[in-house]
């Protein structure tokens, strides 16, 4: 249980600070950094808590996920002027927050005794979605329907999980080594820019 909430927390910090990362690019105010970080951070988990009918969603009873989400765009805004290269921080920040959410998906799938095939969507769906809402609201063509490598390192990462499942290994180092796989299948896929075949 203790590992689960780090799991979500770690996620919506990361995703927090991607979404202010983002706002940043495109000089929002402060209210309007705080909106795209919320809506990256929690959309995602909504729309997968509303498909599995856990109502109301979770942010809504807990109001520490507001507070932490609120902490973490002040803390990116007030550091802004430390990072040196933007893209790089963004990257960074949506990859390592695609591992943790796309694991709580999963898991969130597992707890209602989903197969593997619709625990893999909605880990899919709970990494994802936050960041075409925003990037819809950014007046961006989201990540996830542009060539790059995005919801492809979910679904990979989900596979990962599930094979190191049916070994004798423990739930925790399971868990770790999705996150990481996932980030690090999307980080490479970026610096040697690495995608799907486009349609011509």
């Amino acid at each position: 249980m203790e590992f689960f909430t780090f799991i979500n927390i770690g996620g919506t910090i990361a995703f927090a600070a991607s979404g202010t990362l983002a706002g940043i690019r495109k000089k929002l105010d402060v209210f309007g950094l705080a909106v795209i970080a919320f809506v990256t951070s929690v959309g995602g988990g909504t729309i997968r808590d509303i498909l599995i009918g856990h109502l109301p969603v979770r942010w809504i009873l807990d109001s520490s996920i507001i507070l932490l989400i609120v902490t973490v765009t002040l803390i990116t805004i007030l550091f802004k002027n430390r990072i040196e290269t933007l893209d790089k921080t963004l990257t960074f920040f949506d990859s390592l927050g695609l591992g943790f959410f796309t694991l709580r998906g999963i898991q969130e799938g597992i707890a209602i005794h989903l197969d593997m095939p619709s625990c893999l969507i909605l880990g899919t769906i709970t990494a994802c979605f936050g960041g075409v809402i925003r990037d819809i609201l950014l007046n961006e063509i989201p990540t996830l329907f542009r060539k790059e490598i995005y919801a492809t390192a979910c679904i990979l990462g989900g596979i990962v999980f599930f094979l190191l499942r049916k070994a004798s290994i423990s739930p925790e180092i399971v868990d770790v080594v999705t996150i990481l796989t996932i980030f690090g299948i999307r980080i490479i896929a970026v610096k040697m820019n690495i995608s799907l075949p486009k349609i011509k």
